[in-house]
């Protein structure tokens, strides 16, 4: 199954984005003999629309065109539903050995995601009550997808 990252907004060079890409990098070599296969990230520009509702709109067509059809949908949302990373993992497994073929893991912008984005989800997820600045996201997205690889493969990575 191939997995691949959607975002609104870009990571600047610096120390989070290099994070980022060093646990991106880990699970594209972790991954393929797990039938995960990293399919990389696709940034799109924060809206300029007026409203918010707009910008949500805006946005969640131009996500929507970052990843193929039917694709299993993971989309990170503050409301979204707090896991373990071994239900994460599991949940991967799960969609891959269904024969899913794609899985998208969605990161809104400062606004949110559209309730299209919401409802079409197969999994809203949350990485807690609290607020994380993207970058922050994006780094802990990285790493529970490495970590998820570590797990199914029965790496000591992850130590219960």
């Amino acid at each position: 199954m191939k997995i691949g990252i959607c975002a609104v907004g870009r990571m600047k060079a610096g120390p989070e984005k290099e994070l980022a890409e060093r646990y991106f990098d880990r699970f594209a070599k972790a991954g393929p003999s797990l039938g995960l296969e990293y399919s990389g990230i696709v940034e799109i520009a924060e809206s300029r629309a007026a409203g918010v509702d707009e910008r949500r709109r805006d946005e969640a067509l131009r996500l929507g065109a970052g990843f193929p059809a039917g694709s299993i949908l993971v989309v990170l949302d503050e409301r979204g539903k707090s896991i373990s990373s071994e239900s994460f993992a599991k949940r991967l497994a799960d969609w891959r050995d269904s024969g899913h073929k794609h899985c998208a893991l969605l990161i809104g912008g400062p606004d949110g995601h559209d309730e299209s984005l919401r409802n079409d989800g197969s999994l809203l997820l949350s990485f807690g009550a609290m607020t994380w600045p993207h970058q922050l996201a994006r780094i802990m997205l990285a790493e529970q997808l490495y970590r998820a690889a570590t797990i199914l493969s029965g790496h000591p990575y992850h130590r219960a």
